[in-house]
């Protein structure tokens, strides 16, 4: 009885060693790729249906463009990418869920995207417990790649500018372009890229000795008719109005503010670029508007990807495609850089990437805070029609 035992046991031992074998041999951990893996694995998790869908849709249109010309050209590291897609449905619970599979089931080694601050401040418990590096295109927010405690975000990149540059940008022109001595605020209370951004905006105007007037609030999503916040900042008579929103919500507040005669200038984010904005307020309403961009519409480097992105999707490009394409490039140019699949290899090579041409500008990587420096630009809109006003370096 008792080596029947013995033998029992060392039998069920045999084959559990022989099954964790198995499964160590088939299998690799998140961050890596298997040895004889003949490609290489990209998530992008992107907001393609819900809210902002039209970002998403864009930043992804941008990503598939970029590997499809990379692929075309041999791949990286001798090897084709993959390139596969979630959709988040424009919601901060399923960006959390969409970077969990794509890492522990998709076997992914970088991300690109979300497009949005909210859905992307939900994926960083997600890529920095895996440890696996993601470049944004669009989220704007500060606190993206550093806490509020000054503490480090280590996996986490952008390709675009911040909102506190961005607010700076459109109070500095709302000053020095516009003349304005007196500003109004129209904020979206539950939004961290609308709160960055006129935060920022308020600073750099107050501390040139002007004075915020007015300061709104509403719920984007739920409200529509914002007729009562316009009428109090129509008596508080400001000579420029801010309105760091999406295009959706900021397209109604335009129509509407010039509904109650309001034609003071109204200034806004990179939010107002890529939608039906003018569709929403009406041509004649989108006069005397203007919004910062991370790319003039006019840019003769535009060229080139414009005509391929239309060739491709047969869509005019915008700073959404275009900071997808160029999220995209960042992170296989990283993995070029670093040799390797390796995580915290292509971390590494995105911490350090510098010079690197992107179609929005050249993008170089402060290791600091992991954030671009690089321009803006001011686009306005004349009778519906963006047209470029200026472009604002960063100090």
């Amino acid at each position: 009885m008792k080596r029947t035992k013995i033998f029992t046991y060392a039998l069920v031992l045999l084959l559990t060693l022989a099954l964790v074998g198995c499964g160590s041999n088939g299998s690799a951990p998140a961050g890596s790729a298997s040895e004889d893996s003949d490609v290489i694995k990209i998530g992008g998790v992107f907001e393609l249906t819900g809210e902002v869908a039209e970002f998403g849709k864009k930043g992804d249109n941008g990503v598939r463009l970029a590997i499809k010309e990379i692929n075309e050209k041999g791949g990286v590291l001798g090897k084709q990418i993959q390139y596969i897609s979630a959709d988040n449905k424009s919601e901060a619970g399923e960006s959390t869920a969409a970077a969990t599979k794509l890492i522990d089931q998709d076997k992914v080694i970088g991300i690109v995207g979300p497009m949005t601050t909210g859905n992307t401040l939900a994926v960083i418990p997600v890529v920095t417990d895996y440890g696996i590096p993601l470049v944004t295109p669009t989220a704007t927010n500060a606190t993206i790649t550093v806490n509020p405690d000054g503490s480090l975000n280590e996996w986490l990149f952008r390709a675009c500018f911040i909102d506190p540059f961005q607010g700076e940008v459109a109070a500095n022109f709302a000053m020095d372009a516009l003349g304005a001595k007196t500003a109004a605020l129209v904020i979206d209370q539950k939004g961290d890229y609308a709160k960055g951004l006129a935060e920022s905006f308020k600073k750099t105007f107050e501390d040139a000795g002007n004075k915020v007037v007015a300061s709104e609030q509403y719920v984007a999503g739920a409200d529509r008719d914002f007729r009562a916040i316009l009428t109090n900042i129509k008596a508080a008579n400001p000579d420029v109005i801010f309105v760091p929103g999406y295009y959706g919500e900021a397209g109604l507040i335009v129509k509407q503010a010039r509904e109650l005669g309001i034609t003071a200038a109204m200034i806004g984010g990179d939010g107002w670029g890529t939608g039906p904005i003018v569709e929403v307020a009406g041509p004649d309403a989108m006069n005397n508007t203007y919004y910062s961009d991370h790319v003039a519409a006019d840019d003769p480097n535009l060229a080139e990807f414009a005509a391929a992105y239309k060739a491709e999707y047969n869509q005019d490009v915008d700073s959404f495609a275009v900071l997808g394409y160029d999220a995209a490039r960042m992170l296989i140019t990283a993995i070029e850089k670093a040799g390797s699949t390796d995580a915290e290899a292509i971390k590494n090579a995105l911490e350090s990437l510098t010079g690197f041409q992107g179609v929005s500008g050249e993008i170089n990587i402060d290791p600091a805070t992991h954030n671009p420096q690089k321009s803006a630009s001011i686009l306005k809109f004349v009778d519906g029609v963006k047209e470029f006003a200026m472009r604002v370096d960063p100090k």
